[in-house]
């Protein structure tokens, strides 16, 4: 088996990185917010915190009923980081590097959500800014992870096969 590429072990790091950052920040949220729940608290401008204890996928898009639903969801997601794993391995551009770790950052960061309480914990509320969802670091990673790989593959021209 082939060593890691040092884009795949930036992948790796970042996934590390978001993920304890994520956990973090809804560790504090849970704690500045107890017994607030689905309450706001105004922080500044358009940014609230809003608790919402959240049973589906980013933004609250197909609501996993039931403790089935969890770890269906649970499963999923941990499937899609180690499919992204294998796969930034051996990759040597930045930017897939970048945005993979930023997925398996923000996929870790709310399968480790659904593992420990069965939802995942969302709070950060711009509905102001005529933003429906109130969603999280993970769900942030996620998508700019996902708009970064778009970018990419729209804009650079693919490597060239020798």
């Amino acid at each position: 088996m082939k060593a890691v590429s040092r884009m795949g072990g930036l992948a790796y790091v970042l996934a590390l990185a978001i993920a304890i950052l994520d956990q973090l920040s809804k560790t504090w949220v849970i704690g500045a917010l107890d017994g607030i729940r689905r309450s706001s608290l105004d922080v500044w401008g358009p940014l609230r915190l809003t608790l919402v204890l959240n049973g589906g996928v980013s933004f609250g898009l197909l609501q996993g009923d039931g403790s089935w639903g969890r770890w269906v969801l649970a499963f999923f997601e941990l499937a899609v980081v180690v499919f992204l794993a294998v796969w930034v391995r051996r990759t040597d551009r930045p930017l897939s590097g970048l945005a993979v770790g930023l997925i398996m950052g923000g996929a870790l960061g709310n399968v480790l959500d659904r593992l420990r309480f069965g939802y995942v914990v969302d709070f950060i509320d711009v509905q102001r800014l005529y933003f429906p969802w109130v969603f999280n670091l993970a769900d942030s990673a996620i998508t700019v992870g996902v708009a970064l790989l778009l970018a990419e593959n729209l804009i650079l021209p693919p490597k060239a096969e020798i």
